[in-house]
């Protein structure tokens, strides 16, 4: 198992990305100007199937996967979100056992790594002794599902699901859902909305409620907003750089492109670097956040 994983990690990632380049709505079709694919790729794209082969021009005859009607057909995101949730089983097969015993590979060990450096440095912190065992794997599957969904976005032929609003909504609302449901389990209904407000003056006491409340909507919101202008914002400027070499060739292919080609893409190709890191800092933001949330609405005194 241990030499089978990588190839199966290594399957997953190049299996998406050629479901993603051979069946994405952006790819079909050869009358777009260069440009607008390029920037095609910032958006959700729908998966095209057809009697005329994966990148048949005429969308009329596109039908979603099993008879699906293309009106709700896929996109090619949902690609990237099942293929970071086989990452994570397949990447973490090992990795309880490590923990218990030791052993394994490179990959088990370093992973395990990361999985307690968020149990001790990020969930312990943020909760009491005893919830943190409790909460600490939908907090480890947050982090790494956005992770590999940031992470797959960089691979060529890749698109990242975190730079969908949609996708990083839905994240959000799964940490609104997270504070709302826990805290009131862990402290009681009541308690839990007249919790929010601390010792005020009576005739205060309404307003208070209220911009609490709100604040409690707010966080979600944030993390929503933050994910998804970090992720997409670094994409436009890849995709920026390298729109100039089209822009400057033109629909003659002017020389001027073939100039403008070694800066655009040596900027281009620096910005990937730092995109790599970007993946895994706004990762570590989202899951940092939703931890601290979550444990001040199950531990409002903590």
């Amino acid at each position: 198992m241990n030499r089978l994983r990588p190839l199966l990690i290594l399957a997953v990632i190049v299996g998406a990305s050629f479901l993603s380049m051979n069946f994405s709505e952006h790819h079909s079709g050869s009358n777009a100007q260069p440009m607008q694919v390029l920037y095609a790729h910032v958006v959700p794209a729908k998966l095209v199937f057809s009697d005329h082969g994966p990148a048949a021009q005429d969308h009329e005859h596109a039908a979603g996967i099993f008879g699906i009607p293309e009106a709700i057909a896929p996109t090619n995101l949902q690609i990237f979100q099942l293929a970071a949730v086989l990452l994570i089983l397949i990447a973490f097969g090992g990795v309880s056992n490590h923990l218990r015993n030791g052993g394994g590979d490179k990959l088990t060990r370093i992973l395990a790594g990361w999985v307690t450096y968020i149990r001790d440095e990020m969930v312990r912190p943020n909760m009491q002794r005893g919830d943190e065992q409790r909460f600490l794997p939908y907090f480890l599957f947050v982090f790494f599902f956005i992770v590999f969904m940031n992470l797959m976005g960089l691979v060529p032929g890749g698109a990242t699901a975190t730079a969908s609003i949609w996708v990083t909504a839905a994240l959000a609302l799964t940490t609104l859902l997270a504070m709302l449901g826990c805290g009131m389990a862990s402290q009681g209904p009541i308690k839990f909305w007249t919790s929010l407000v601390p010792h005020v003056p009576a005739w205060l006491w309404p307003l208070m409620f209220l911009v609490e409340v709100l604040g409690l909507f707010v966080k979600p919101f944030a993390l929503m907003i933050r994910l998804f202008a970090n992720m997409t914002g670094g994409h436009l400027v890849v995709l920026s750089f390298m729109g100039l070499i089209f822009y400057f060739a033109g629909d003659q292919y002017s020389s001027l492109g073939w100039a403008v080609s070694p800066p655009a893409v040596g900027l281009a190709v620096f910005i990937m670097i730092i995109e790599g890191f970007v993946a895994l800092l706004q990762a570590y933001i989202f899951t940092q956040l939703t931890i601290m949330f979550v444990g001040s609405a199950v531990h409002p005194e903590h």
